[in-house]
């Protein structure tokens, strides 16, 4: 299936440019980007996020996160001694940050190998939503791949950098994501009002 052409941005169809110095991490020369489908939920080189019920209602910016190979194959830490593969645990992904593997020393191989090692480390643990969860998880490989030359890698900044700089896969995930926060705002709104 071919990936629509309103879902892609001018990212993931143009070549990426690689940087030198400071944190570029052993960048080697650009390399094309695989195109992200979201009707296949192919999200190569990505954080991807989706929505859980009831905490995101009240707290948009809290939700569930995984991290994609190369061939854009979903890894994400589901539950205790458990990372799923391709089957988010709160359903399709609504966003999805693109990351650059020439920011990563070794490139794709180093990428899924960082991708893999965290799933295996992470399906030994138990998911604690506080402080050893999908966001961990996800952190742990970006830590792993030294992603930009760094390991200061933690869930705070992984919200923060999807929240604000995530792209929505399309209107459905824009009102998946939101619409269920507008209408309890809204039913606080009115319920204040009226009483």
């Amino acid at each position: 299936m071919t990936t629509n052409p309103s879902h892609q941005s001018q990212e993931d169809v143009q070549i990426t440019m690689g940087g030198s110095g400071a944190g570029s991490g052993g960048v080697g020369a650009p390399e094309r980007l695989p195109a992200i489908n979201t009707a296949e939920q192919r999200f190569p080189y990505c954080i991807v996020w989706t929505p859980i019920p009831v905490l995101t209602w009240i707290l948009p910016v809290i939700g569930h996160m995984g991290i994609c190979t190369s061939a854009g194959v979903i890894r994400d830490f589901a539950g205790a001694y458990f990372v799923s593969e391709d089957n988010m645990a709160f359903g399709r992904p609504t966003r999805y940050l693109r990351l650059q593997p020439n920011f990563v020393e070794g490139g794709s191989d180093a990428w899924d190998e960082a991708v893999s090692k965290a799933s295996v480390l992470y399906g030994t643990r138990i998911h604690n939503i506080f402080c050893d969860n999908c966001h961990s998880h996800v952190a742990t490989a970006l830590i792993n791949m030294r992603y930009k030359n760094s390991t200061g890698w933690n869930m705070l900044i992984l919200s923060m950098w999807l929240f604000v700089c995530g792209r929505y896969v399309g209107i459905g995930g824009v009102l998946k994501t939101w619409l269920p926060f507008v209408v309890l705002l809204t039913f606080c709104i009115l319920l204040s009002v009226y009483f």
